[in-house]
């Protein structure tokens, strides 16, 4: 849930939540007021599931008065018995009204529920209209004493001896409002109450929901600039805190990792400047060696300087050499040596490369194996990249040849949209341990780095970058006193490339 929605219905809920407690408490009040209801429905037989209860309940002693008036015109008499008149202001009472009988200004009959002498003197003379001419029943009029409200019904008729007889029927209708009163501060309070635990309860809980995130992300600022990195951070949401902590996340991963490439590179480069100062620093020694075994006489005959001048120049060379495959070698690392692909025939190119590099190795006692078992095929490779590729292999499998009649073998396998070139000797092999490692730069198996024993150790990596360059792959198989096989791929020019070049990868 998105934090707009969660704010939007925290605010729906603070509006909604304090109405629906607002409304219970004035039922509540209403239940207080009417808790005799069900008694005075049931005396009275009224049914409460039929419409209008309420407005017959409020009109009950309406009933009474009609009964009092018909007394009055048919049955006087008994207007002067106080057993029926007490029964009666019983029956009233029931519905919180009472009655009063005056004749003249003479009160026959008084209420107990309205025996205080202010309500009586408040009760008004005869109607201003003639007596005994008939009202509205259900016209209520009202009077105030003492800060409560009466509602009365008043009747006046003539007895037989022409005197005016009064019938009051009185009601409290101070009650609700009592009741209002008593009842206001508790619903204010509740409402107040109702709208500060809602605003409280809702504004710490979506408070809480967007903290707790910002305060691990806080944390988790605080770890990296303490430089430490080694922790993770799991979103507990899927709101935009929950993306901000996962793409934070991201980020911390990604630094990391680039921390981590940066210290290789810095151990690399330090292995580098060890590995170059040890290679340089050899041939550099044997050299000055020589120089000064000819300048002290050591030489002594000319064959011996002859010799010398040899192995110098020698030295020299392989420096030489090491300084070519150094530059080489940094500029594929900062992909500054620019590649001119082009379209060619794989097995013609091959037969090209096994002519050029037979006769210097049958000087070495090795011979080659060209196995073309494929039909003539076109990739995209830089002749000159590939051709460095090939002499890199072959040159290793010369260097560690330990065979009396070496072998050499090239093969081709034909895939779908690539071809893959396999180099094999019968050479001594390679160690398990050091296989996965022999791309590496300046790695060599001989860890004495005995520049008899093998080169600078950037052959094959020189291959690697040119291989990936040309999109392809490169590996090794060995198996130790068997040989070793180098193998690396080529994309096919009619699927994946377009003019002699590479079509751009879509996601770069």
């Amino acid at each position: 849930m998105s934090i707009r929605v969660k704010l939007l219905l925290s605010y729906i809920v603070m509006l909604i939540l304090p109405v629906f407690l607002f409304l219970i408490a004035i039922l509540m009040m209403g239940f207080a007021f009417f808790g005799d209801i069900k008694n005075t429905t049931r005396f009275y037989n009224i049914d409460l599931k039929e419409p209008h209860t309420i407005t017959r309940l409020i009109y009950a002693d309406d009933i009474f008065f009609t009964e009092l008036k018909d007394v009055a015109k048919y049955a006087p008499q008994k207007l002067e018995d106080p057993r029926f008149l007490r029964g009666m202001d019983r029956e009233l009472n029931k519905v919180q009204s009472g009655l009063i009988i005056r004749q003249g200004r003479q009160l026959v009959y008084t209420s107990p529920f309205f025996r205080d002498p202010a309500i009586i003197h408040a009760l008004p003379p005869v109607f201003q209209k003639k007596v005994n001419d008939e009202e509205d029943e259900h016209e209520h009029h009202e009077i105030r004493v003492h800060h409560h409200w009466y509602s009365y019904k008043q009747y006046d008729f003539f007895t037989q001896d022409h005197q005016v007889m009064t019938i009051f029927i009185l009601r409290d209708v101070s009650t609700l409002t009592h009741l209002a009163r008593k009842f206001f501060r508790t619903i204010i309070i509740t409402l107040f109450l109702a709208l500060a635990v809602t605003n409280g309860l809702l504004t710490y809980l979506v408070s809480r929901s967007i903290l707790k995130p910002l305060n691990v992300l806080k944390h988790a600022t605080e770890q990296i600039k303490e430089e430490n990195l080694d922790f993770r951070i799991v979103p507990t949401s899927k709101d935009e805190l929950g993306e901000l902590s996962l793409a934070f996340e991201e980020m911390r991963q990604k630094l990391k990792e680039s921390i981590d490439l940066q210290l290789q590179y810095e151990e690399n480069r330090k292995e580098l400047i060890s590995n170059i100062s040890h290679d340089l620093k050899t041939p550099l020694t044997a050299i000055k060696g020589y120089v000064e075994g000819i300048r002290d006489g050591v030489a002594d005959t000319p064959e011996k300087i002859e010799k010398y001048l040899s192995i110098i120049a020698k030295k020299a060379e392989d420096m030489d050499q090491l300084i070519d495959e150094l530059f080489l070698f940094s500029k594929l690392d900062l992909k500054k040596l620019p590649f001119f692909f082009e379209h060619v025939e794989i097995v013609k190119y091959l037969d090209e490369c096994i002519e050029e590099v037979k006769f210097d190795l049958e000087k070495h006692g090795i011979s080659i194996k060209w196995a073309r078992k494929i039909a003539p095929t076109i990739v995209i490779a830089d002749r000159e990249k590939l051709k460095r590729v090939i002499m890199n292999i072959i040159g290793n499998s010369v260097k560690f040849m330990n065979k009396t009649k070496g072998e050499i073998g090239f093969s081709l396998i034909d895939k779908p949209e690539k071809v893959v070139i396999q180099i094999t000797d019968n050479g001594p092999g390679i160690d398990p341990e050091a296989l996965p490692f022999i791309f590496d730069r300046f790695y060599r198996i001989d860890k004495s780095r005995n520049s008899l024993t093998g080169g600078s150790g950037l052959g094959l990596a020189i291959a690697k970058q040119i291989i990936e360059e040309h999109k392809g792959e490169i590996w090794a198989k060995s198996e130790l006193n068997k040989g070793t096989t180098i193998s690396f791929t080529l994309q096919k020019a009619s699927k994946r490339t377009k003019g002699g070049s590479f079509e751009k990868d879509p996601d770069h």
